[in-house]
């Protein structure tokens, strides 16, 4: 076998959405050869996935023409060659736009290919004494779930270099179906935390296939519950539940039930994330910020006032720790539920005149575009981090947002009296402090491709 060892390490897109061909440095001199197959922090700069291994297979074939079936595996899986060459097929069997699509290679041990979750990959030797190792990421599983298709498949039309008809395949292999047959592979889940809150009800729109919890059926601060799922069959999870009680979070059972939720859980979520190489998409607040900046980027430090803000900025600097995350801060959020416009506009209705708030500033947030900004980040595959989202437009206070919410409703708008925060909550005990000012630096969440609505034009289409 003559082996290049001039190459340089490169990686090559094909045809099939994350299948990439890898070319492999391989020193030698009269003695032999050397390779480093997997080196995580060079392929990593090249744009590969971190695939995470835990397990390193090795595949000894004695004879030429040995030919293993097209199998496609619920994990990803990095195949390289030991010693021989190989011939390799592959056919994406995943559900989506590119099922049945195929491509070939041969591989030596100066190529390698990382094949992903559901892309069915077979294997024919093309010299004696063929040996190759893969490294997978998740561990065999007799449950789990496979996809197969048929070596001769007249879809896929593989152009075997030694003839089917000429080499030993089993009998498993030759009852595979053909691709018209195939059960596609289903993407990995989408767990959806929260599900009845505000947001939650909004997330159920845009991830319609997605499994939702509750506390009932789901409590995310017990350390069992995060062991009861297989989940490496989870490619994302959605934190929308939180502890919101901002006044009660003041009390010391508060406080301990806004640091299990906020925190512990998050950490918790975050382990698990991390460990599987899932997607976590968190949510966050303005309330970690003190509110003296009058509008907040996302590189702003955390100076949050009470007990809840605290909880949030620990559970946001818990969640940046996984590879890939999203921080997704929003301000004042308004949805399916009971909520400010809803008692503005109940009072309204009931010819009652309210004190509201005209010193805290920033913008309503409406939870339809908070799922709809979550979908778009996770469909461009947007970079990791943090990324405000809040409905756009002029800045305005509570009270401004409650005599919106009075014209809107046909009730006179001068009927909200504008007092401070200090007047509003003056003679009670146990009052959270709120930051006076909310507004939040939509500019880079702009920037990947997603804009809100004015909060004036969610407002108008909230109530009708």
């Amino acid at each position: 076998m003559s082996i290049d060892h001039d190459k340089k390490l490169a990686v090559t897109e094909t045809t099939i959405p994350g299948l990439v061909l890898v070319d492999l440095p391989v020193p030698g001199d009269n003695r032999g050869w050397f390779k480093e197959n997997w080196q995580r922090e060079k392929l990593l700069a090249l744009g590969l996935p971190d695939l995470g291994p835990v397990q390193n297979n090795i595949s000894f074939n004695d004879a030429v023409g040995t030919t293993r079936g097209i199998h496609a595996e619920p994990w990803d899986k990095y195949v390289s060659v030991a010693t021989g060459r190989i011939f390799g097929a592959w056919v994406d069997l995943r559900e989506g736009p590119t099922f049945g699509a195929a491509f070939t290679a041969e591989l030596d041990p100066s190529r390698a290919i990382l094949v992903p979750r559901g892309v069915g990959n077979s294997y024919q030797t093309l010299e004696p004494d063929t040996a190759y190792t893969y490294l997978v990421n998740d561990h065999w599983s007799p449950d789990a779930e496979y996809t197969f298709l048929n070596l001769a498949d007249e879809t896929a039309a593989i152009e075997w270099p030694i003839p089917l008809d000429q080499v030993e395949i089993s009998a498993k292999d030759l009852a595979h179906p053909r691709l018209a047959d195939v059960v596609p592979m289903r993407p990995r889940k989408t767990l959806v935390l929260g599900g009845n809150g505000q947001l939650g009800r909004a997330l159920r729109t845009v991830f319609p296939g997605a499994e939702f919890t509750t506390r009932a059926d789901f409590d995310v601060t017990d350390p069992t519950a995060w062991g009861s799922k297989h989940w490496k069959d989870y490619g994302v999870i959605v934190n929308a539940a939180a502890y919101t009680a901002v006044d009660q979070a003041e009390t010391p059972q508060g406080r301990r039930d806004a640091w299990a939720v906020n925190v512990t859980a998050v950490g918790l979520m975050a382990q698990v994330a991390a460990a599987n190489g899932i997607t976590l998409v968190h949510v966050s607040s303005d309330y970690v910020f003190d509110g003296t900046v009058e509008v907040h980027d996302e590189d702003e430090p955390f100076s949050p006032l009470g007990v809840y803000g605290q909880t949030k900025a620990a559970g946001d600097a818990l969640v940046a720790t996984v590879p890939q995350h999203y921080i997704v801060r929003t301000s004042w959020v308004i949805g399916d539920g009971n909520n400010f416009v809803r008692t503005m506009a109940s009072l309204a209705d009931r010819g009652i005149d309210p004190a509201v708030v005209d010193d805290q500033i920033g913008r309503l947030t409406f939870a339809d575009e908070i799922a709809a900004g979550i979908a778009h980040l996770l469909r461009v595959g947007a970079s990791a981090g943090t990324y405000n989202l809040s409905g756009d437009g002029d800045e305005g206070s509570w009270a401004d947002i409650a005599r919106a919410v009075f014209a809107l409703v046909g009730a006179d708008p001068d009927r909200i009296r504008g007092v401070t925060t200090d007047e509003y909550f003056a003679g009670r005990s146990g009052i959270a402090p709120r930051p006076m000012r909310s507004t939040l630096d939509l500019s880079k969440t702009r920037a990947v491709g997603f804009r809100t609505t004015t909060w004036t034009e969610g407002l108008a289409a909230y109530l009708g």
